[in-house]
């Protein structure tokens, strides 16, 4: 009888410890819905997970350049895609005094560049080799441009990475930014309809690098010495002379999220997506023209053995 009192005890001590671990379940986490589909999809099926597990859960549309102070501040409390490559220095702030914390990385194998659809070799003789960009940038002029080339850049608020290497390359190029991921889209869409020349800078996982049989220039390896050492690299007189730095892909949340939902903060820590799972997700919206929220869920009713251990690990 003493054995079954103290086994109902034990029983009674962890259905308290599993509540206190999943902690204010009242208060919606809210995650950054950022400015491109990949991010959208990583967002919502981590968003999802904590649902499963008991959260509620908002969707807060987020700068990806200026998100970090109402991280800091709580009014966010995570974003599940930040490329190394392209975030802002205040992230860094943010975490030194202590208000944002990293969260792990996301787990896809990513890499950024100067890119072009294939067809655009034959205008360039020389590609993919960076050099050949000097002796035909006229090939790539626009009326906005003349006599420089014209590269299409991020949209203005993930920063300047395309001009940044134009500059530090002294490639006759003026960087003209894209007005968002869609209209990065459009271009390849154009170019490889019309076969005309585009260079672009874009990224992968990405489902249009196969759709447009996107190819990267061959830069100088990106290395750290590139970034703050002039003399380093192909132009004595400028930093960036080099391809990106190889981009780390992580999550960062809330400093205070740990101590407010401790089963949140352990799936949001694990949680990981493949490119693989990505890519296919990311083709399903932009070019089926599917919901982000259906394609997610189709994707989780087929690969629940993917998270739902994750879930279970945080809860149980």
């Amino acid at each position: 009888m003493k054995h079954v009192k103290l086994a109902i005890v034990a029983t009674l001590l962890s259905s308290t410890a599993y509540a206190a671990d999943m902690g204010d379940v009242g208060t919606p986490i809210k995650l950054a819905v950022n400015e491109w589909t990949g991010q959208h999809v990583s967002t919502y099926v981590a968003g999802e997970m904590l649902k499963v597990a008991g959260y509620e859960v908002e969707y807060v549309t987020a700068g990806y350049m200026n998100m970090y102070q109402a991280m800091a501040d709580g009014e966010i409390h995570g974003a599940m895609e930040i490329w190394s490559s392209n975030v802002s220095d205040d992230y860094a702030k943010k975490v030194e005094a202590g208000g944002v914390v990293e969260l792990g990385d996301l787990g896809l194998d990513a890499k950024e560049g100067i890119a072009y659809p294939a067809h655009v070799a034959d205008m360039c003789p020389g590609l993919p080799a960076w050099e050949a960009l000097k002796d035909c940038a006229q090939a790539f002029a626009t009326a906005e441009t003349i006599p420089m080339g014209r590269l299409v850049d991020y949209p203005a608020d993930w920063g300047t990475p395309g001009a940044d290497r134009m500059t530090g390359l002294a490639l006759p190029f003026k960087a003209v930014p894209a007005g968002s991921e869609g209209a990065l889209i459009a271009e390849l869409r154009a170019s490889t309809e019309r076969k005309s020349p585009l260079l672009i800078t874009f990224w992968q996982p990405h489902w249009a690098m196969s759709a447009y049989d996107v190819q990267f220039v061959d830069l100088p390896v990106g290395e750290e010495a590139c970034f703050n050492d002039p003399a380093w690299g192909p132009n004595p007189n400028a930093v960036n002379d080099c391809d990106f730095a190889p981009s780390r892909i992580f999550k960062a949340g809330w400093s205070g999220i740990e101590e407010t939902w401790p089963a949140a903060y352990e799936i949001l820590t694990n949680y990981t997506l493949s490119v693989e799972a990505q890519q296919p997700m990311m083709g399903a919206v932009d070019v089926d023209g599917g919901k982000v929220q259906e394609v997610v869920a189709a994707w989780m009713a087929e690969n629940e053995s993917s998270w739902r251990p994750i879930v279970d690990a945080a809860t149980r």
